[in-house]
């Protein structure tokens, strides 16, 4: 069994097809479906449902998707780890960053990054904090910028703590509140990020535990835009502060969102157990430095559990 089928396999569940999957690993669409049946060969089992374009996984799929992302991602701790040892002059880093609030934290982390390190390459990834989450359990990155509280499969670095604001139309009802809860915009409706974002999930858990599903009238990955929509009145979007005051718009008044566990805590993650590599401890050492009285009391400690 050969690590590159494993990776083909892997890649044509994760992009969703033989297409993408060829793309995404630089091969042609031949080979890509030869290496899926070499490998449901050698297994003697069926790994894809082929359902005219549509391919889903099998019980055994799953088995073996499973364990072929914990393998490869093993495969690039060792290479990480070997590459430290040689004592390499340059590297790599893997970093991935989410969409929103990155220009604001971590612009200096790079520039002071890139001082000290010229000799490494940093590979960006940028994407909401659900799909950095998602590279990161595969081993395609080093370092994830998500939100707290995350699984206990990964380890994490505080970087920032802010509390929520909630943008309203000036001329809503509640705009003129010091302070809003879930419950007193459960009737108006909510202009949220795209699926994949961290936020959306925070905001629609806490929904949940007071037992309302909220109206969603648009979503969007553009923060300009959900602010337009908010000052078009469209419905109520939501945002860190700090992210906020720096959009501020003339027909949208700001309200503090006075509810537990909807704070965006911002951390650096890594998978728990993995090798760190001398660049990923590097970046991790700038950022504390950068950020250390930025966060709170509450968000101080070092590689703790969600």
């Amino acid at each position: 069994m050969e690590l590159r089928t494993l990776r083909a396999f892997v890649e044509v569940v994760r992009q969703g097809g033989f297409s993408q999957a060829a793309e995404t690993i630089f091969a042609t669409q031949s080979t890509v479906s030869k290496a899926v049946r070499r490998l449901e060969d050698e297994l003697g089992f069926p790994l894809l449902d082929r359902i005219g374009h549509r391919s889903t996984l099998t019980a055994v799929g799953e088995v073996v998707y499973r364990q072929a992302v914990g393998m490869l991602a093993q495969r690039d701790d060792l290479i990480a780890e070997l590459d430290d040892l040689r004592g390499l002059k340059k590297g790599v880093l893997r970093l991935g960053l989410p969409l929103i609030g990155s220009n604001i934290l971590f612009a200096q982390v790079f520039s002071v990054f890139r001082q000290r390190h010229p000799g490494i390459d940093v590979r960006l990834f940028e994407h909401g904090s659900d799909r950095l989450e998602e590279f990161l359990r595969a081993g395609e990155i080093d370092l994830a910028g998500s939100l707290l509280p995350v699984s206990e499969e990964f380890e994490w670095q505080a970087v920032w703590h802010e509390p929520l604001v909630a943008l309203l139309r000036s001329d809503h009802a509640l705009a003129g509140r010091s302070t809003l809860t879930l419950v007193d915009l459960k009737d108006t409706p909510f202009v949220l990020f795209e699926t994949g974002f961290a936020l959306n999930r925070i905001i629609l858990d806490a929904c949940r535990r007071h037992e309302f599903e909220p109206v969603i009238a648009a979503q969007s990955v553009q923060i300009d835009f959900l602010v337009e929509l908010a000052a078009a009145g469209l419905g109520v979007a939501f945002l860190p502060r700090m992210i906020a005051e720096r959009r501020r718009h003339p027909a949208v008044s700001h309200v503090l969102l006075h509810e537990p566990h909807t704070d965006w805590n911002m951390a650096m993650l890594w998978r728990r157990g993995a090798y760190l590599s001398h660049a990923a401890s590097a970046w991790l050492v700038i950022v504390r430095e950068v950020h250390a009285t930025g966060r709170t009391s509450s968000l101080g400690q070092i590689g703790g559990g969600s």
